[in-house]
């Protein structure tokens, strides 16, 4: 099993406020967390993503992720391509990009394909974790859809947007797992709101988490509580 520190959970934790109700005052809370907990990531709406490279800055240890055809990845592969160039241009490091869905369920691999390639040669060795939103495919299309990521240059397959109707599972995490081996890490979004979970699917083969702003904080709490408890002396 995979080690983790508790104390450090943030490291693997990708803070979110992507979903349409999120207002400013969530952007400001996401970054609030990442500066607080020195995660590894904030991750907001394009609108907001200038904003949040500014505020973050000073920051050695986190990044700023832009994301690329959100929610449904139907956007044409020039959109996503003028949209991931747009996001490194304001100082992003990291790029979310969700996969054509609709072309994957009719099919269309070439297209996927294509389409991940063309965000992948346009980063410029940026990493792109490609969105490939399990909520909607059988493991049959999960399977496919993670070979077209790695086939295509994808750094992360990562399981969804946090937009479905499903949560991502543990056993979604296997799945993916074994279909690529060790050809890409894999990034958990999508309904994970709490540490029991995350602590399964890094057991399971995931290496980063997705975390909407509302679950954050109470996840890195719970972690450190836990941490603290297995510090403590044991009473003879």
């Amino acid at each position: 099993m995979r080690k983790i520190d508790l104390r450090q959970i943030g490291r693997i934790m990708d803070v979110s406020a992507v979903r349409t109700d999120v207002d400013f005052h969530e952007i400001n809370q996401m970054i609030e967390i990442v500066r607080k907990y020195h995660c590894i990531c904030a991750s907001p709406m394009p609108w907001a993503t200038r904003y949040t490279v500014e505020q973050l800055s000073d920051m050695e240890d986190a990044v700023v992720t832009g994301v690329v055809g959100f929610p449904s990845g139907a956007d044409t592969t020039f959109i996503k391509v003028a949209t991931a160039k747009e996001m490194l241009a304001v100082g992003c490091r990291e790029l979310d990009m969700v996969i054509n869905v609709s072309a994957l369920k009719s099919g269309k691999y070439q297209v996927v394909e294509n389409d991940i390639r063309a965000v992948v040669e346009s980063a410029n060795d940026i990493p792109v974790k490609t969105i490939i939103e399990i909520c909607y495919l059988s493991d049959d299309e999960i399977r496919r859809a993670s070979e077209l990521a790695v086939k295509a240059g994808a750094a992360f397959v990562k399981t969804g947007t946090g937009w479905g109707p499903r949560p991502t599972t543990v056993e979604t995490i296997r799945l993916i797992r074994k279909t690529i081996g060790s050809a890409a890490q894999i990034k958990a979004a999508g309904g994970i709101r709490d540490l029991d979970t995350m602590l399964q699917m890094v057991e399971a083969g995931c290496d980063r988490f997705g975390i909407g702003v509302r679950s954050a904080s109470a996840i890195i709490e719970e972690a450190a509580r836990r941490a603290d408890e297995m510090e403590m002396p044991r009473e003879n």
